[in-house]
């Protein structure tokens, strides 16, 4: 009686065109929802006690947890070429996010276009931003999933709950100093933090 195969190990440092854009196209949505959910916090939860700042922080959070660490779960980076095809996914996620701003959120007057005040009335200035922002946040998910496969880690909370757990405090220190608008703080705290940890993954790597 012979042995049943073994299945097939997943293929890693996946870059094709159907993945990049299939995963582009499922953040771009997720990050339609966060903004919907965002949106909804800030007018039905009521703001006593800093409950709707909680609540927004969360949102911010969550969203940034996917957008950093999903295209890596995609595309099982080992190497320079899924992490490029992560970095990929995030920016594809945010010009279908943009497409989905532009002709929903924005005919509807869904939040008020204080980035558009800021550039004279124009909204192309800040789509470039965002786009680098979007790209930044996957790629640098993608080094840090890549150094944590090959310390035998695979699963995403093991990836992401240090930086949670730093962006919480980040983020909270950020507040006591600067006064900063909780959901903004956690914002930037995640942002810096991400990279922290990526930049310490390179140099263990290396």
């Amino acid at each position: 009686m012979s042995a049943p195969a073994r299945p097939a190990p997943l293929a890693s440092d996946r870059s094709d065109f159907r993945t990049v854009m299939v995963g582009g196209a499922g953040i771009g949505l997720v990050t339609g929802v966060a903004v919907v959910l965002f949106l909804a916090a800030s007018r039905l939860v009521p703001d006593a006690g800093g409950l709707r700042g909680a609540v927004e922080a969360l949102i911010v959070l969550a969203a940034g947890v996917i957008v950093a660490f999903l295209p890596a779960a995609w595309t099982a980076p080992r190497g320079p070429e899924g992490v490029a095809g992560a970095a990929a996914i995030g920016l594809v996620g945010t010009i279908v996010f943009s497409a989905i701003d532009i002709v929903l959120f924005r005919p509807f007057k869904a939040y008020p276009w204080t980035w558009d005040a800021i550039g004279g009335g124009s909204t192309w200035w800040y789509l470039p931003v965002w786009w680098m922002l979007g790209t930044f946040l996957a790629w640098m998910g993608a080094i840090i999933t890549a150094r944590a496969a090959a310390r035998g880690e695979t699963t995403l909370p093991g990836r992401a709950l240090p930086v949670g757990i730093a962006t919480v405090i980040g983020a909270a220190l950020a507040r006591l100093a600067f006064g900063l608008a909780l959901p903004v703080a956690t914002g930037g705290a995640f942002t810096l933090v991400l990279a922290a940890f990526a930049v310490v993954a390179l140099a263990r790597k290396g």
